[in-house]
């Protein structure tokens, strides 16, 4: 059996907007790119691109994980012929973590991926907040069992939101506002309203599982807008932005006779 220490895969993370592309070497991240889903050629060169640098290893697959099927399937068409043995988290691998959520629920499996690279960094409880597309808050307990979390609309849902029910609020990309209390034109008063309403989410919610846990755990945050929201908030004891492909990372290890993360 392969050493998970010596695996050398790829791991793509089909997003709703993005698809993350990460080369593995004996075991570590060595390389990322992400591409948008508006442009499947782009995508499938990155695949391409890190497949050859790991393709002559032995064991060497690429894995995919994807929230979007429709765009999964025509990205796994668009590889044929170019990579090697392309394997689907959920149907080929599970996910290395436990859950406890109702019955019949359908969790979207970069939310269980983030929780199982998340446990097993920390090995103890911990929160993950993945802000993109969406905003998704989840709590892992100390065995390592996905308890469940929130949903919320990301920071350029709630903007676009804001442009299309209103007569007169303008089309805004989000950033970071300007470093003061009151936002003094339209512009910075819906980035004030957008990137502060997140953060506040996020307390709130940190505390009610704090609260419910009976002890405060270790938050990680993670996506596309992670680093701009998170950087610099002292809730936040981790920004990883790759966390997704080390989730990923970790359900390899655990089929080919790791660690499981939970």
């Amino acid at each position: 059996m392969q050493e998970p220490s010596e695996l050398n895969f790829v791991a793509v993370s089909v997003g709703n907007t993005r698809t993350a592309v990460g080369r593995f070497e004996s075991g570590s991240l060595t390389s990322t790119a992400r591409e948008s889903n508006a442009d499947l050629d782009a995508v499938v060169r990155s695949i391409s691109e890190a497949w050859h640098a790991v393709a002559g290893a032995p064991g060497a697959a690429i894995i995919v994980a994807a929230v979007d099927d429709r765009f999964a399937t025509a990205l796994i068409s668009g590889l044929e012929g170019i990579t090697g043995e392309v394997y689907r988290i959920g149907e080929d691998l599970d996910v290395p973590i436990g859950t406890q959520l109702d019955p019949e629920t359908l969790t979207g499996v970069d939310r269980l991926l983030n929780a199982a690279a998340a446990y097993d960094t920390f090995r103890s409880a911990c929160v993950i907040v993945d802000a993109g597309t969406a905003v998704t808050v989840d709590f892992v307990d100390g065995s390592g069992v996905f308890q469940g979390g929130a949903i919320a609309p990301g920071a350029a849902m709630q903007l676009a939101a804001l442009h299309d029910g209103t007569a007169a609020l303008p089309e805004v990309a989000f950033a970071v506002p300007d470093d003061g209390a009151f936002g003094r034109n339209t512009r910075q008063a819906m980035l004030q309203g957008v990137f502060h309403g997140i953060r506040g989410l996020v307390w709130k919610l940190v505390e009610r599982y704090a609260t419910s846990y009976g002890a405060f755990p270790p938050v990680i945050a993670t996506g596309g807008d992670a680093q701009a929201i998170f950087g610099e908030d002292e809730l936040v004891d981790r920004v990883i932005p790759e966390l997704t492909l080390l989730g990923i990372a970790a359900a390899i290890r655990a089929a080919r006779g790791g660690r499981p993360a939970g």
